[in-house]
């Protein structure tokens, strides 16, 4: 083959691969539209999968995120300041997240509270008097109370005056040998995790369907701000349709009462017209054990170390004294010397003084005073319940929280306080912040003492040395606080409910109650 034809011959096999390599091959009109009908529903698939995925990671961040907690409009009004700084304080929304998270709890169900409502007795029989307004304890006490076996006496003490009034001493009978059995069972079982896991609905963490009678009992603690709260209460019973009222003023109130008395208390309360609030200074009284119904049980709390120093100069307060008298007249205690007037704190710890010191597990104390907050959910089995510090006494009132209370607030955390007792119990509580601000001037100083000083930190110190099972029970109350007022969101804001504003107005309340 000539040169020219081998050329001629591969210019044509050229141009033949060149015609099949950019050939157009026909495609029906049908086929291409269902082609792009697919690839626009592939696209849009995983648009919509890729929005909901993202949708859910960020709920997700907003429960398992402590630093979200703030966003949600959770944290709380936290007004003592001495803690406020530490990272990991329990006593704040962030602390109790990092806690629970620490320990497993955040995830888990609650458990079915009525299973240990059999497990719930009442008393024994003993009073445990103190005085009225000042609430000085003098205690009815059975005869024999050792043997009951509890952790290891803290080798630190606090303490307290020879120049205490007797009225403030505490004083013991012998009155009812009655002792209640499950309670001491109880006692042996310091060593069990009394603790429930938690979720976040606040159904499962009302108690307040459980009552069976239109009844609130507040069962008040000392020094807590429990007149503000009735004041309060009073305020609302004109709004919301209700009746409120408090024990009858004595020189000496019963904290804890034999059995008889018990029932002879709670049977003339039921007769009472309902709705209705009744307040006293009282330990926790279970009702069913009577056979009677069920009422709703509000409390408040404080930080231990708070009340104790609340507690040593409301009773140095001048006016406090003039004030029982014109109450009581001749019954009122009198006033005590000028040594026991103007003790301070800081010395009285210091100097190891009889009225600041805490003897751990001790029942007898040598003066009367509010050491025990634990005492008023704990019960009436002074077995169980007196010695002082006591980690089964703490475990017990923690069950009685958790079973039994349906509120249990603080005004350490004013709005969150107020928010759980509207939604919890409204038929009592509605509108309770509007109330609140309404009267805020008022009802923020009700039995306030301007006798205070500062008190050190070497002194805080040496309390919380002394008050390891009353601080943890104060904890364990704040965290199921916060747990029923983040579970009213369902883990959203709140929007204005962490906050109210009220326009300034002239305050209506001038009543006295």
């Amino acid at each position: 083959m000539s040169l020219n034809a081998e050329r001629s011959y591969k210019m044509k096999l050229r141009d033949v691969e060149n015609a099949f390599k950019y050939r157009r091959i026909p495609y029906p009109k049908r086929s291409v539209e269902l082609i792009a009908l697919l690839a626009i529903s592939c696209t849009f698939f995983l648009f919509m999968h890729t929005n909901k995925l993202n949708s859910r990671l960020k709920e997700m961040e907003v429960k398992l995120q402590p630093s979200e907690f703030s966003a949600l409009g959770l944290t709380g009004n936290h007004i003592s300041g001495h803690d406020a700084g530490k990272h990991d304080d329990i006593n704040t929304l962030h602390g109790t997240y990092q806690y629970l998270k620490s320990t497993g709890q955040v995830g888990y169900n609650v458990h079915d509270r009525r299973s240990s409502e059999d497990e719930q007795r009442g008393p024994t029989g003993h009073g445990h008097h103190h005085d009225h307004h000042s609430h000085h304890h003098h205690m009815h006490h059975q005869g024999n109370i050792d043997g009951h076996n509890h952790k290891a006496t803290h080798d630190k003490q606090l303490a307290v005056p020879d120049n205490k009034p007797k009225e403030d001493e505490v004083h013991y009978e012998d009155d009812e040998n009655e002792v209640e059995e499950d309670d001491d069972d109880l006692a042996n079982e310091v060593g069990t995790s009394d603790d429930e896991g938690f979720n976040f609905k606040a159904d499962l963490l009302n108690n307040t369907k459980y009552a069976e009678v239109d009844f609130v009992f507040f069962n008040r603690v000392p020094k807590v701000g429990s007149q503000s709260l009735m004041e309060l209460m009073a305020r609302l019973g004109k709004i919301n349709g209700f009746t409120h009222a408090r024990n009858k003023g004595s020189a000496h109130e019963t904290i804890v009462m034999n059995r008889q008395r018990q029932n002879d208390l709670i049977a003339e309360l039921l007769t009472r017209p309902k709705p209705h609030i009744y307040s006293q200074h009282i330990a926790y009284i279970n009702f069913t054990r009577f056979h009677l119904p069920k009422p709703i049980y509000i409390n408040l709390i404080r930080d231990p170390i708070d009340r104790i120093i609340s507690w040593h100069y409301y009773i140095r307060a001048p006016w406090y004294y003039r004030d029982m008298k014109a109450k009581l007249g001749d019954k009122a205690i009198d006033t005590p010397s000028d040594e026991f007037m103007n003790l301070d704190l800081d010395t009285c710890v210091r100097n190891q003084d009889p009225h600041c010191t805490f003897t751990q597990m001790q029942v007898k104390n040598p003066v009367g005073d509010h050491r025990r907050q634990t005492l008023f959910f704990c019960g009436m089995n002074q077995k169980l319940c007196m010695p002082f510090n006591s980690e089964a006494a703490m475990q017990k009132a923690k069950r009685t929280v958790e079973t039994e209370y349906a509120v249990v607030g603080t005004w350490e955390d004013t709005n969150i306080t107020l928010s759980v007792l509207e939604a919890y119990i409204p038929r009592f509580f509605r509108n309770a912040k509007v109330a609140y601000y309404l009267g805020k001037d008022r009802l923020s100083r009700v039995n306030r003492n301007n006798v205070t000083r500062i008190v050190s930190d070497e002194t805080r110190l040496i309390l919380r040395k002394n008050l390891t099972n009353e601080i943890e029970f104060y904890e364990f109350c704040k965290q199921r606080l916060y747990l029923q007022y983040a579970a009213l969101s369902h883990g959203k804001r709140f929007g204005e409910d962490d906050y109210l504003l009220v326009p300034e107005q002239q305050n209506e309340y001038n009543e006295d109650y």
